[in-house]
């Protein structure tokens, strides 16, 4: 009797420790009290931010951003710039460069490391054999870790091989403050990335049309072994809110909840990031309130048309105030910086407040060279640098020589001369 109680034990200590070992690591493996009803939350969030109103919404994620995605503007965060862990979101960056460096119908079988990988799963096997395109459908929509795994060791050999990728990718975006360890985003101390990049990335992201079409997919059947295997997106806003078309779920006890949000609403397309809700529930709150603000308070305005005009009229105004010192001309062909996007989204009540304003030099010293610059034109609001160019000659000017010299000497003995003659009559 004794004996069975120990075994009984044993059994029951060991089912736990997998029960929590899974909940510690899981991407979206919720307790019962963490269940919601999604269409009730969206109905109480829309009513409670329409509004209008130009205060921002309480927030309970530690850090989040907002951003445009034509322009990558912010129009809203909090600690968006300061390094978080970031849980399953990590799969963003897997996806990128798994479809950027091998081919999405290769066949791949599964080893014992990647079946054995913790936290949420696509229920792989060893020597289970799925092509690359359906383990990124179990990636990003199951947020399978086991596929993760598999992922890396199919493109790179290893774990530490696809980080390398992960990171000189993370380099090549510009991304300073994100440090790539894993394919799937179990905690580690040097994994890590911001709200304001990890928008940035997935802008980037979703430019890619496998990768878009992977994330926007609500219900997709796989293949393992030949058999099917239906999968459901545990992208919570998917399908549920207005405009919503992707990317990506996460959760860690370290990064807490997790949840990159993509949105468009007429000519308004929209990235939302959270990182460190303390709940499900409290990521979906908190995306859709970041979601309506900025639909609700923000209207896209053309900042080229308003530079251009500012800019004409000061050339009218400015056109003959600049000296050029040794100059064979004091015309100067001024031009700015092409803009890399027309439009970007200002708040509604502060467009009459944007203010253009132009610096430059006025005397400048020949020889000047094509390209150089003597100033910037800079958009503010509210004392915000909102978009700023450099001010550039858009054509040389030479330096006079000897006989520019003798000929400018010339006409003006001519002048003299003539004009003497005249007064002598």
């Amino acid at each position: 009797m004794k004996l069975f109680q120990i075994y009984y034990k044993i059994i029951f200590l060991f089912f736990l420790f997998i029960f929590i070992n899974s909940y510690v690591f899981a991407d979206d493996l919720l307790p019962i009290e963490d269940d919601f009803d999604i269409s009730e939350i969206i109905s109480e969030e829309s009513i409670e931010t329409n509004s209008n109103s130009l205060q921002v919404p309480i927030i309970n994620s530690r850090a989040y951003v907002v951003i445009d995605r034509k322009s990558n503007t912010i129009l809203v965060g909090k600690n968006e710039n300061q390094k978080k862990k970031m849980a399953s979101t990590t799969k963003i960056m897997t996806a990128l460069v798994v479809i950027e460096h091998t081919n999405l119908s290769d066949t791949v079988e599964i080893s014992k490391k990647a079946a054995n990988t913790g936290g949420s799963r696509l229920g792989l096997k060893a020597g289970d054999k799925i092509t690359v395109s359906d383990l990124l459908y179990g990636l990003m929509m199951r947020s399978g870790n086991d596929a993760a795994v598999a992922l890396a060791e199919h493109v790179a050999g290893s774990i530490t091989d696809f980080a390398n990728l992960m990171n000189e990718k993370a380099n090549s975006l510009g991304l300073s403050n994100t440090h790539f360890v894993t394919p799937h985003g179990l905690d580690e101390d040097e994994h890590y990335t911001t709200a304001y990049e990890l928008a940035l990335l997935s802008n980037y992201a979703m430019n890619n049309e496998i990768f878009a079409k992977i994330v926007g997919t609500k219900n997709y059947t796989i293949t393992i072994n030949g058999y099917p295997k239906t999968l459901t997106n545990t992208n919570e806003l998917l399908g549920a809110l207005n405009g919503v078309y992707g990317i990506k779920t996460g959760f860690t006890n370290g990064a807490n909840r997790c949840l990159v949000t993509c949105c468009k609403r007429s000519n308004m397309d929209i990235i939302c990031v959270v990182l460190g809700a303390d709940t499900k529930k409290y990521r979906t709150t908190d995306s859709i309130k970041l979601i309506e603000y900025a639909f609700n308070n923000f209207t896209y305005v053309n900042i080229e048309e308003i530079l251009s005009n500012h800019f004409e009229i000061w050339k009218k105004e400015t056109k003959d105030t600049f000296t050029i010192i040794k100059g064979i001309s004091n015309y100067l062909d001024i031009q700015y910086e092409e803009l890399p996007y027309s439009s970007i989204p200002i708040i509604n009540d502060l467009i009459d407040k944007l203010h253009v304003y132009i610096n430059y030099e006025s005397i400048l010293k020949a020889p000047i060279t094509k390209g150089t610059s003597i100033g910037n034109i800079t958009l503010e609001l509210e004392g915000k640098t909102i978009y700023c160019s450099n001010l550039f000659i858009n054509a040389d000017i030479a330096q006079k020589n000897v006989f520019d010299y003798l000929y400018y000497f010339y006409q003006n003995f001519s002048n003299i001369f003539n004009t003497i003659l005249e007064m002598e009559r």
